[in-house]
């Protein structure tokens, strides 16, 4: 079994961070640092908890004047370098808070997500003075490192996960628009899918807006035409008519549906959570023009209380002629993950196309097997 992510800050970790502070910084108390980050809870804290643990023990090391503690990380960040060292943007999330280190902790903040990622450690700046950080964010959209531009839309985010949510972009996104926008047609990939990812957070709340948005910018340029499309997954997910007349998928007939024939199957029809099935599919499409279409199957999985919740898997999006048969198998794990947790009972499997069921079959999932149960 993989080990936890947390794992990552250790004793060694600590150790070897804590001498790169006494190279620079001689009176550090290596041990004690050592001593106090890993103190009891230690093993009980998960990851961001360590974190957390990290940085306060930091604040009691270092130097008590904020300016001299960042002018010691500073010294040290460049070699301080991937996604461990989030403890530094956090250092100044803690500790750069008030209204006089606010220029200090900016310079900070756009140092520092070079180096890891700076996009949980705005947001409390950003619940705090929501105008005033979204004008620093809008000068970072504007920097030559992609990094820094891509803190500016990933830290902006409504709904960003393990990040703390903002709930006033939630009930109104427009101060986000202009990051976006400045970053629509950005050449790095890595900044574009932050984009996208935001526009898909506001989807959720306000479809309205996004469609709005990709009608503006779709064509603009092969990098936008991208954002649009990722950006819309929720809404196409969802089969929005408007959405999916937008991107030229084929539309429903009552009088001649899109697929005129289908037929899912699934084997076997009973297993047990941890066991893997295999689906297979065919369907016909209508006679006629060539169409686009979007091909999932859906799994309307039971819950802990007994109710279901339904969630889609791709299997084929792409145009096709008229009157075109598709076939395909696809296996499907029913092994426990960090984000989905199997539950015994009885499973629908729905064939969509476009957003419409078309076929169905039913999946019996029992409990686990006893010889499979850790002790």
């Amino acid at each position: 079994m993989a080990e936890p992510l947390k794992a990552m800050y250790n004793e060694e970790f600590l150790r070897g961070f804590g001498t790169k502070v006494k190279e620079v910084h001689g009176s550090f108390d290596l041990e004690g640092f050592v001593a106090a980050a890993m103190r009891d809870p230690w093993e009980a804290l998960e990851l961001k908890g360590r974190m957390r643990r990290i940085t306060e023990t930091l604040g009691t090391f270092l130097p008590r004047r904020y300016e001299d503690a960042l002018e010691i990380l500073f010294a040290i960040d460049e070699e301080c370098v991937g996604f461990p060292y989030l403890f530094f943007p956090d250092f100044v999330e803690v500790y750069g808070a008030s209204d006089e280190h606010f220029e200090l902790s900016m310079t900070a903040l756009e140092r520092f997500t070079s180096r890891s990622s700076a996009e949980f450690a705005v947001r409390p700046f950003l619940l705090r003075d929501p105008q005033r950080m979204m004008a620093q964010m809008l000068q970072w959209s504007k920097h030559p490192n992609e990094h820094v531009r891509r803190l500016s839309s990933e830290g902006s985010r409504p709904r960003l996960p393990w990040g703390q949510a903002l709930p006033m972009f939630k009930r109104d996104p427009s101060p986000v628009l202009p990051v976006l926008e400045q970053l629509k047609a950005d050449p790095s990939l890595y900044v574009r899918k932050s984009v996208a990812n935001n526009l898909n957070d506001i989807a959720k709340d306000h479809p309205e807006v996004v469609m709005d948005t990709v009608r503006r910018w779709k064509g603009v340029s092969a990098h936008t035409d991208w954002i649009v499309r990722h950006g819309c997954r929720t809404l196409i997910r969802k089969a929005d008519p408007e959405i999916m007349a937008l991107f030229g998928y084929a539309s429903q007939e009552n009088e001649t549906p899109l697929a005129v024939s289908a037929v899912l199957s699934v084997e076997p029809a009973e297993l047990h959570i941890g066991d893997s099935c295999e689906l297979a599919y065919a369907l016909s499409i209508r006679e006629g023009e060539a169409v686009r279409i979007r091909v999932e199957y859906g799994i309307d999985f039971v819950k802990a209380g007994g109710k279901t919740s339904r969630k889609l898997f791709l299997l084929s999006d792409k145009t096709v002629p008229g009157g075109a048969r598709l076939t395909g198998k696809r296996t499907h794990r029913w092994a426990d993950l960090t984000t989905r947790r199997h539950y015994a009972g009885e499973h629908t499997l729905t064939l969509l196309v476009n957003g419409r069921e078309a076929a169905s079959a039913v999946l019996v999932l029992k409990p686990q097997h006893l010889g499979d149960l850790k002790l």
